[in-house]
C-alpha cells in the first residue's frame, strides 16, 4: 500500500505541476481556432458582400460569368492563407519553432518542385487563365481536344461536361489554346441542299422567308440578333448544290436556330412540292433494257442467288 501511496502522490503532485499548463495551452488553441474560423466567416462574407455588390452593378452576362468565376477562386484562396497561418500560429504555441519547419519546407520544395513540375504549370496557367478572363464558368469551349460546358475553374484545373454529359477534367498546363463558343455573339451558319434543276434565286426567297418569319418569332426572335446573310452556292455536289448563309445570334442559340432554320426550310419544301436532292442510282442493262431502279435490281439480284442456291 505504501507504494501505491506514494505512486498516487507522485502522479498528483504531477499533475498539479502540469495542470495549468496544460489548460493554458488548450484555451490558447482554442482561441486560435477561434480566430481561425471568425477569419473566415469573415472573408466568406467580405467576398459575399463584394459578389453581391459587382453583380448589382452591371447587367452584362459576360461579366457577371468572370465575377461568378473569380469569387469562387478567391474565396478558396482566402480559405488556404488562413488555415496555413493558423496552422504556423498553433505550432509555434505549442512550443514548436515554425523556422526550422520553413527552412526545412524550402529545401525538400526545392527537391519536390523538380518532380512537380506539372502540378507548378498547372497553377501558373490557371492563374493566367483567370486574369486573362479567357475561361469562365457557364461558357461552352473547345481545351485540350475536348468541348463542354465549364462547371468548375480552379488554379489546377478545369471542369467541363460534355453533350452526352461525361464529365473532363482538364489540368490547366495542357490547356494552350481556348475556343470560346459563347462570347458576345455566335453565328448560326446553315447549309440548304438544292437540287441543280431547281432555281437558285428561288431558294434564296425561301430561306429569306423563313429568315424573316423566325426574327417575328417570339421565341427565336430575341435570340436572333442579325438578318440572315446570304454567301452563296458553296458546294456543288454530284446530286446537289449547297446553299451557305449565317445568321448572328445570342450566344449558344446557334445550334438551337440552325436546327429550327432547317425544320423550316424542310417545311417550305413540302408545300412547294420540291424534293430534298438524294444520291440516287440508275442501273442500265447490256442487252438495251429498260432502267431498273435500285431498289428493284436488290431485288432481282437476291431472287437469282436463292434460284442458283
Amino acid at each position: 500500500m505504501n507504494d501505491w501511496t506514494q505512486t498516487a502522490a507522485w502522479l498528483y503532485a504531477w499533475a498539479g505541476e502540469r495542470l495549468p499548463q496544460v489548460l493554458d495551452l488548450t484555451v490558447k488553441l482554442f482561441l486560435i481556432l477561434l480566430l481561425a474560423w471568425a477569419l473566415q466567416q469573415a472573408a466568406r462574407r467580405s467576398i459575399r458582400l463584394i459578389h453581391e455588390t459587382l453583380r448589382r452593378r452591371t447587367d452584362c452576362g459576360e461579366d457577371i460569368k468572370r465575377i461568378d468565376t473569380l469569387v469562387r477562386v478567391a474565396r478558396y484562396a482566402a480559405s488556404v492563407v488562413i488555415l496555413v497561418l493558423a496552422g504556423g500560429i498553433a505550432l509555434s504555441t505549442l512550443g514548436i519553432s515554425v523556422a526550422p519547419l520553413l527552412a526545412t519546407a524550402g529545401v525538400a520544395g526545392i527537391a519536390i518542385g523538380f518532380g512537380a513540375q506539372s502540378l507548378v504549370k498547372d497553377l501558373f496557367s490557371g492563374l493566367f487563365v483567370l486574369l486573362e478572363n479567357q475561361i469562365r464558368v457557364g461558357d461552352i469551349v473547345d481545351i485540350a481536344g475536348h468541348s463542354g460546358v465549364v462547371e468548375e475553374v480552379t488554379l489546377r484545373y478545369v471542369r467541363l461536361r460534355d453533350y452526352e454529359g461525361n464529365v473532363h477534367f482538364v489540368p490547366n498546363g495542357e490547356i494552350t489554346t481556348v475556343t470560346s463558343r459563347s462570347r458576345e455573339f455566335a453565328n448560326a451558319v446553315i447549309d440548304v441542299r438544292m437540287a441543280p434543276t431547281d432555281r437558285v434565286a428561288d431558294i434564296y426567297a425561301i430561306m429569306f422567308d423563313v429568315a424573316k418569319a423566325m426574327r417575328e418569332d417570339a421565341y427565336f426572335g430575341p435570340r436572333i440578333i442579325g438578318d440572315l446573310e446570304m454567301a452563296g452556292v458553296n458546294e456543288w455536289l454530284e446530286s446537289a448544290l449547297v446553299v451557305r448563309a449565317r445568321m448572328r445570334v445570342q450566344p449558344m442559340s446557334q445550334w438551337e436556330v440552325r436546327r429550327e432554320f432547317l425544320r423550316r426550310v424542310k417545311e417550305a419544301y413540302d408545300e412547294r412540292g420540291q424534293t430534298l436532292p438524294l444520291p440516287h442510282l440508275t442501273l442500265r442493262f447490256a442487252d438495251g433494257g429498260e432502267p431498273v431502279p435500285r431498289e428493284l435490281a436488290r431485288v432481282g439480284a437476291a431472287g437469282r442467288r436463292t434460284a442458283s442456291g
